[in-house]
Formats: C-alpha cells, sequence, structure tokens
C-alpha cells in the first residue's frame, strides 16, 4: 500500500474545531491539540465532560466547552471536526453529517473514516516535527517522537533563529538564497 499522506502544519488557531467527546479519548484529542495550538478555537460538546477537561479549558480562554448531546447544528461554521466519543454509531453518523457540509474530520480510532490524522508531534521552539504511521500504529510515533524529542539538542532553537536572520541578509534571487542556506547548512548532516 502507498502512503497517499501529504504533510501539512495547519494554523488551527484560525479554524473552527469541533470535539464530540467528553470522556478519555475527548481528553486525549483536545490535550494534543492544545499541546501544538494553544490558541486553537474549539468547542468540545459532550452529554458529560470529565473534569479534566474542564479544567484545562479554564486556562484556554479559546475553549468552549457545551455539556449536553451533540446535535447536527454543532457542525454549522466548523471548519474541522475530531470526533471522539466511545459510541461507533455516533460516531458514523457525525462524520456523514460533516462530510455532506464539506468538513475535515478525524474519528477517533477509526482510520477509514478520517480526513487526516493526530500524529505525533516534536517540538524544540520553532521546530516542529510530524510524525505519521499512516494511522497503522500511533504507539510507534510515539515512541518516535520520544526519541527525536531526546536526540535534537535544546540549542536548536538559537539555530534556527540565526538562519532566519542569515536568510533574511542574504542578497539575490530565490536560487542564489537557497544555495548560499543550503552551504551554510551541509555540516548539520555527517553521511
Amino acid at each position: 500500500m502507498v502512503n497517499e499522506l501529504y504533510p501539512v502544519f495547519l494554523k488551527v488557531h484560525t479554524f473552527d474545531v469541533l470535539i464530540v467527546g467528553g470522556g478519555d479519548v475527548g481528553l486525549e484529542k483536545i490535550s494534543f491539540l492544545l499541546k501544538s495550538s494553544p490558541n486553537a478555537k474549539v468547542t468540545l460538546v459532550a452529554k458529560e465532560i470529565k473534569n479534566e477537561i474542564k479544567v484545562l479549558a479554564k486556562d484556554h480562554l479559546s475553549v468552549k466547552l457545551i455539556e449536553r448531546e451533540f446535535f447536527n447544528e454543532d457542525l454549522t461554521e466548523m471548519q474541522l471536526v475530531i470526533i471522539a466519543t466511545e459510541n461507533r454509531a455516533l460516531n458514523k453518523t457525525i462524520h456523514t453529517e460533516a462530510k455532506e457540509r464539506g468538513i475535515l474530520v478525524n474519528v477517533a480510532d477509526t482510520p477509514e473514516l478520517c480526513d487526516f490524522y493526530m500524529g505525533s508531534i516534536v517540538t524544540k521552539g520553532d521546530l516542529k516535527i510530524g510524525i505519521s504511521t499512516n494511522g497503522k500504529s500511533p504507539t510507534i510515533a510515539k515512541r518516535l517522537r520520544e526519541l527525536f524529542t531526546d536526540l535534537l539538542p535544546d540549542e536548536i532553537e538559537t539555530l534556527i533563529s540565526n538562519m532566519e536572520m542569515i536568510r533574511n541578509n542574504i542578497k539575490g534571487d530565490f536560487s542564489k538564497k537557497v544555495k548560499e542556506l543550503n552551504k551554510l547548512t551541509e555540516h548539520l548532516i555527517n553521511k
């Protein structure tokens, strides 16, 4: 099977995101999202919302909690939906309605119903590395995240900032800038 995923980094804080589910899976999804994008505009709807989610929401003014059952109207004006209930039939129903509205959907633990996966992310300042196993093994993605987090030096942030200054000061066209930056960074990889 060919891995058809195309990795992108979304400015989630510019999207209206709906999470349906307030249990353990909902907690995992909202925690992951807010860790990577602390200003994400999230509405979470669930009949019951875990206390840990309520505590997390208090620290994020852009999070709105609605403690009641899901209604199709909750999808109105949403651009991204993460379905995290523990009811597979409900998940499928919400998925169908969201797709009819043209909304990007992730259904927790159901790769075949996902438009995107929420892979593991390594973050060191401005450096972000996304890791995906094409939905097959989140555990391996998590272990690789741990490995890269340990391998990457904390000084990488300083290096990135310095490279930005250098890039901004290089004169010439795009091709010339790429050549100079490649020359400056070739020592980063020892073959």
